[in-house]
């Protein structure tokens, strides 16, 4: 069990007994699992008798929608007064998937940092920077989803709440945060949830082919024009590939239609880091991507002032999308973790 002193767990208890109205919070740019670890948390608060408002700060990819209770979520740049509202006069107020209020953006970050709720942070991200009275937060985990389903079963002691739909939704969590299995998994409690979740009844197929079978036509022309636009740095064991405003534009460009396209970059067997820019009004958005043991978290906070995890983080840089290539060349050819070993190579 993650360590929770009996006094925290007291507290969180008494706080759950009784009907409170609860808002549950995410970051921008809501992803498998934020929006996962959301409606999981609205399902088992609502079976207890809680009244409950899931908030968003923008849109979650259309492909997500299919998820029990999503019609449900508030989106703030939609609905700003609202939201704000949700978050400032709510009795407990649970923020999962971030590490930090400025992780939800410039619209709900000083909502959620002044709210007088009872806080309760849930979340598997390095240094979390919440002042809250609850703190459930790991970086030995998968994702927020299984920390939503431990702390439903560890600290609320209270699993047979835990239904199909939430079990879905936890489930779509684990499986996107973790490239449908395939990195930050290594740990058999995972799999002791994913065979928890299977047997009560959740469909694991269909819920892949929802996910990963589910996308919009101009998802797949962007992923052609990105592949198009690879760059493989050999010598330096990294690849990136961009894609610009226009393109988007010209390709209608739709919520999460991006989601995932890193991960190409890192399929190649000369590749131990990626890279993956995208252009918006004034800033770049920056995906990394690595294996083994190359920290790009610490590349991200070092270079670009962004983080996240291990192996998945990402950043923003405040240039054009030409400049910030060039100077992610420059910081890459001259990093020294970042050049071949003739005699570990990984292609033996």
């Amino acid at each position: 069990m993650i360590m929770v002193s009996e006094e925290n767990l007291a507290s969180i208890r008494l706080q759950l007994s009784t009907p409170k109205v609860i808002t549950v919070v995410t970051h921008y740019n809501p992803d498998g699992d934020a929006i996962g670890s959301s409606l999981a948390l609205r399902s088992y608060l609502i079976a207890k008798g809680h009244t409950v408002h899931c908030v968003a700060p923008n849109n979650f990819p259309d492909y997500l929608s299919w998820m029990p209770g999503s019609e449900h979520i508030l989106i703030a740049n939609k609905h700003v007064n609202t939201a704000k509202r949700y978050i400032t006069k709510t009795d407990i107020l649970f923020v999962v998937d971030m590490n930090a209020p400025h992780r939800s953006g410039k619209i709900l970050e000083e909502s959620i940092a002044n709210s007088k709720a009872y806080k309760v942070l849930i979340d598997h991200h390095p240094n979390p920077n919440l002042d809250c009275q609850f703190q459930f937060s790991s970086i030995q985990t998968t994702s927020a989803c299984e920390m939503v389903f431990r702390f439903i079963n560890e600290c609320m002691l209270e699993k047979d709440l835990i239904d199909i739909n939430s079990g879905s939704c936890i489930y779509t969590g684990i499986i996107t945060d973790t490239g449908s299995l395939s990195y930050a998994c290594n740990n058999p409690i995972t799999y002791e949830i994913l065979h928890y979740l299977i047997s009560m009844g959740v469909d694991g197929e269909k819920i892949h082919r929802m996910v990963y079978d589910n996308y919009s036509t101009s998802r797949i022309r962007l992923l052609g024009i990105a592949l198009n636009h690879m760059k493989i740095m050999e010598e330096n064991e990294t690849s990136y590939m961009f894609l610009s405003k226009q393109e988007m534009l010209d390709n209608h460009f739709m919520d999460g239609d991006t989601e995932g396209f890193v991960n190409y970059g890192l399929s190649l067997r000369c590749v131990k880091f990626t890279a993956f820019f995208i252009e918006r009004d004034e800033r770049i958005r920056i995906s990394f991507r690595s294996k083994d043991k190359f920290d790009v978290n610490k590349f991200a906070s070092t270079y670009f002032s962004g983080g996240g995890h291990k192996n998945a983080s990402a950043s923003y840089h405040y240039d054009t999308l030409e400049n910030t290539i060039r100077y992610f060349e420059e910081v890459v050819r001259n990093h020294p973790e970042l050049h071949s070993d003739p005699e570990n190579s990984l292609e033996e």
